[in-house]
């Protein structure tokens, strides 16, 4: 403090005074030495509040303090002040008393509110947890996922805290009865499960024998399909005895795998083949690709003909090929069609045997009308007129396109 006497002084008899809004006011005296030294003295008093307060307004700012602990302090420094026995702006430092009481009744209000939501989560989720107990010791019977899962309830119930007393005591006695209604419903249980394993046993057999009666067939996709639906019919039967359990399930799966492995066999023989097949029709699409159907284009067509059939008694290709080769085999196609086409529009009206083809019908058609129309048959003349018509429009339609 630079200039004490702006907030404090020190009459003659050693008195020393402080400088409110109020007026002054004696805070202590000072008889050791000179009145600066004294001033000095209770400024240092004063500047030991400051940094009290500089601390609690740090802690509660960063959230490091609680809002309530820190008010508290605040109040206690706030009304200390009146008879603090210090030399200090006073009236500036309770400005900021009050200021940071208000900052932290308002983080004490968040912290109780806070408090609240996190009591209301945590009576919610024990609540939730309660229902979730009963639910699974009324109706579950997956004992053991159903024993496993409450083992868990009851560790996740552990760590949730903040539930008032009495709330958590009526929830607890729910979540115990809950557990103690799936123990006495799970024994029951399993006290009539042996009379049902002889039912079990005899079901199973009857698996076994169905299984073992497939294990030479070759009908591989149905014969699959309904191992596998004996497997499932497996899974969901009762379990028989340990001992017989055991010995029906080594037949069981003796009879699959004795049938899919003559299965992978044959698949892998087939894959081989359809591997040659692959090579094969990748020869014959290599030599069609490179035809020269610009110089011969009929040429072209006639051996994508011979190749045709070529591909055809070829075979089947592995799955994972057969779209690409048939996109390039189509592609291969229609490049020597429009090949074709090209060399057919190049083709002069006169030289192109299609349209002659075409207008010797025209003729043969005018021919079929002058013998009707000779006849003096009214019914020919019709046809023979409809004929005769439908030709010319061909023949008008491919001279243009020509």
């Amino acid at each position: 403090m630079n200039d004490w006497t702006a907030f404090g002084r020190v009459d003659a008899d050693g008195t020393v005074y402080v400088k409110t809004a109020e007026g002054e006011r004696v805070v202590g005296s000072w008889q050791a030495g000179t009145p600066d030294e004294g001033l000095s003295h209770f400024a240092r008093r004063f500047d030991d509040l400051v940094t009290e307060v500089d601390l609690i307004e740090a802690r509660l700012n960063s959230g490091a303090a609680d809002a309530a602990h820190s008010l508290s302090s605040v109040k206690r420094i706030r009304t200390s002040l009146a008879e603090a026995h210090v030399v200090g702006d006073i009236d500036g430092l309770a400005t900021r008393l009050d200021r940071l009481a208000t900052t932290a009744e308002e983080k004490a209000g968040e912290a109780r509110a806070a408090r609240e939501v996190a009591r209301g989560e945590a009576l919610a989720r024990k609540t939730a947890l309660v229902e979730e107990a009963e639910k699974i010791a009324a109706e579950s019977t997956g004992w053991k996922a159903a024993g496993d899962r409450l083992k868990e309830i009851l560790e996740e119930w552990k760590t949730v805290r903040g539930v008032d007393k009495k709330s958590d005591g009526e929830l607890w006695k729910r979540f115990s009865a809950a557990r103690d209604g799936f123990t006495r419903r799970r024994g029951a249980h399993f006290a009539t499960l042996d009379g049902q394993r002889k039912q079990a046993q005899a079901a199973k057999e009857e698996l076994v024998k169905e299984a073992e009666s497939l294990s030479d067939s070759t009908e591989w996709g149905p014969t699959a399909a309904r191992l596998k639906e004996l497997m499932g019919e497996w899974k969901a039967a009762p379990r028989a005895s340990k001992e017989a359990e055991q010995r029906l399930w080594e037949r069981f799966r003796g009879a699959q795998d004795a049938f899919f492995t003559r299965r992978s066999e044959v698949f892998s023989a087939r894959d081989a083949e359809y591997r040659g097949n692959l090579e094969r029709k990748q020869a014959i699409l290599t030599e069609v690709e490179s035809l020269d159907v610009d110089a011969d284009p009929r040429g072209a067509q006639n051996k994508l003909r011979d190749a045709q059939a070529a591909w055809h008694d070829a075979g089947r290709v592995p799955r994972e090929s057969a779209a690409g080769l048939d996109r390039r085999w189509r592609a291969a196609e229609d490049r020597i069609r429009v090949a074709m086409d090209t060399a057919w529009r190049k083709t002069s009206p006169q030289d192109n045997p299609l349209l002659q083809q075409m207008r010797e019908q025209v003729a043969e058609a005018e021919q079929r009308l002058e013998r009707a129309r000779a006849a003096g048959d009214n019914r020919r003349i019709k046809e023979a007129e409809q004929a005769l018509a439908t030709k010319k429009q061909f023949l008008d339609l491919a001279e243009q396109a020509g």
